[in-house]
């Protein structure tokens, strides 16, 4: 497994997501965790296997999709050591504005 690290504030949106879905099932939360986590150790094995996203931000940023979670996408600097996890995003969400708030 390669590793990979995640921002302050990919941390955060994770506890946000577990939060959320487990106000209403703890174990469907920790399913979907255990899957960001998954997708975080795989996008850092070869780390352009995502996709860039042009219409979402000019940041040099790729997006991986959660395959079972296809709510949910991980955000990440490509080529860095470790992988760093810049956010972990639900599609409804107003993902260009979020990712102008980030560094």
């Amino acid at each position: 497994m390669s590793a990979y690290a995640l921002t302050p504030l990919a941390k955060r949106d994770i506890f946000d997501i577990w939060s959320h879905i487990a106000e209403h099932n703890e174990e469907a939360a920790d399913k979907v965790e255990q899957a960001i986590y998954d997708a975080c150790a795989f996008a850092a094995e070869a780390s352009a296997r995502g996709h860039a996203r042009p219409d979402l931000t000019a940041h040099l940023l790729r997006f991986w999709t959660l395959t079972r979670y296809p709510n949910y996408s991980i955000v990440y600097r490509p080529g860095t050591i470790p992988l760093q996890v810049v956010a972990v995003l639900h599609g409804r969400r107003n993902i260009p504005e979020l990712l102008k708030q980030r560094p």
